[in-house]
């Protein structure tokens, strides 16, 4: 029988309503001349288009205090928290990034009209999430997956009215070859409708959600700003990451934390560009480092990023499936957010995700994937290789996709 889990003090709404203040779309409605009400319809007839489709629209999620789940990765005593996106739009943390960029869209395109089609190279919840959304406001998109992708997934996506493009790998070709043809895409016209960052910048905006929610539901439980130690965070492409880092920034100005918690950046041994690359970093800033300002070390990642940052060589496979990109696209702001945290990346193995996954389907309710749970593979890795924080440590980690 599973130990109850202790639930936050209750949080409610419309994550893009009220945390409205904070996000880059809110500031570019008022810089537009549109009033709060403007924004805050906008968002409730965009939401009420993507429940028509979803079945449900964008609330803010369940944190909870898991301690039997605590124990069972060697924190007995500490303070481990579960963030569940699991049951946010199509199943994943993904429609938060899409929903962020579309309000900006619709803030940009108030006055005229965009029929250019969509395109996002994703198999998985991306994807996924990119069809609700823009079915939602009946905006074409075009899929680009691999030829491997798992056929319930490209049933859903045609379900959803996305037109989808196999990729195969072709000899001596860098990189995935998805994104390649989604670049290609784009560059034809086509617009970049993707959690990646470094193509959509504004997909940065509506992930930050997550992190603000955490904060928040964090300092109610504890009736006051609260500190957090650690937060580990699965790391494919790198935009929930860098959305978190930006959230966690807010919410320690606004007080709900009391300080940057050290960040872990999480990837798999089957593709960990950036864990390569903040290894390239430390050994180019050498001793000198230590004296280094992060601004220094971020100047230095910079104008070195071609030499830190390059497609994976091999073509990834893992049980996480969601995060074996061959890029870390947004890896500079990860990596200036470990730097300022005093966090670190981390690389996990098949073992470790699939005992993470094990643990907590075993000890919590949530029906999380295996890349949901990477982040906790993280917690177990680090855990294993650095000894187990101090008991006394509030922990979180992010649950971010249903097992489908």
């Amino acid at each position: 029988m599973l130990a109850p889990a202790s639930v936050s003090p209750v949080i409610e709404g419309n994550p893009f309503i009220r945390y409205r203040t904070m996000l880059d779309s809110y500031r570019a409605a008022l810089a537009q001349g549109w009033s709060d009400g403007d924004f805050v319809a906008l968002v409730e007839r965009l939401d009420d288009a993507v429940a028509g489709v979803d079945g449900r629209g964008f609330v803010v999620t369940p944190l909870t205090k898991e301690p039997a789940l605590g124990a069972a990765v060697g924190l007995a005593g500490s303070r481990l928290w579960v963030k569940d996106d699991t049951g946010n739009v199509a199943g994943s943390h993904k429609g938060r990034h899409l929903f962020g960029l579309l309000l900006h869209r619709a803030i940009a395109y108030a006055d005229r009209d965009d029929s250019r089609e969509f395109a996002i190279a994703s198999c998985g919840n991306a994807a996924l999430a990119a069809a609700v959304v823009a079915r939602a406001v009946e905006q074409p998109l075009r899929v680009f997956i691999p030829t491997d992708a798992e056929p319930a997934v490209v049933a859903r996506l045609v379900d959803l009215g996305a037109s989808t493009v196999e990729c195969p790998r072709v000899p001596g070709e860098r990189g995935d070859p998805c994104y390649s043809r989604f670049r290609a895409a784009v560059d034809a016209g086509a617009v970049p409708f993707s959690c990646q960052g470094t193509d959509a910048p504004e997909t940065i905006d509506g992930g930050r959600t997550i992190a603000l929610e955490l904060a928040e539901q964090l300092c109610d439980a504890h009736r006051g700003r609260v500190h957090l130690d650690r937060l580990f965070v699965q790391v494919g492409g790198g935009a929930l990451a860098a959305a978190c880092a930006r959230g966690i920034a807010d919410a320690v100005r606004i007080r709900w934390l009391d300080a940057l918690p050290r960040l872990h950046a999480v990837q798999t041994e089957a593709a960990a560009p950036l864990v390569r690359a903040w290894r390239l970093l430390r050994e180019r800033m050498g001793a000198g480092g230590e004296r280094a300002s992060v601004d220094d070390w971020m100047a230095v990642a910079a104008a070195q990023a071609d030499e830190l940052m390059w497609p994976w060589e091999e073509t990834p496979h893992s049980i996480a499936h969601g995060i074996v990109d061959d890029v870390t696209y947004d890896w500079l702001a990860v990596v200036d957010a470990m730097l300022r945290s005093g966090g670190s990346p981390s690389t996990v193995s098949e073992e470790e995700l699939m005992r993470a996954n094990d643990l907590a389907r075993r000890h919590t309710t949530i029906d999380v994937d295996h890349t949901g749970t990477s982040g906790l593979a993280g917690l177990l890795h680090f855990n294993a290789t650095a000894g187990a924080p101090h008991s006394d440590q509030t922990i979180a980690v992010l649950f971010t996709g249903i097992r489908r």
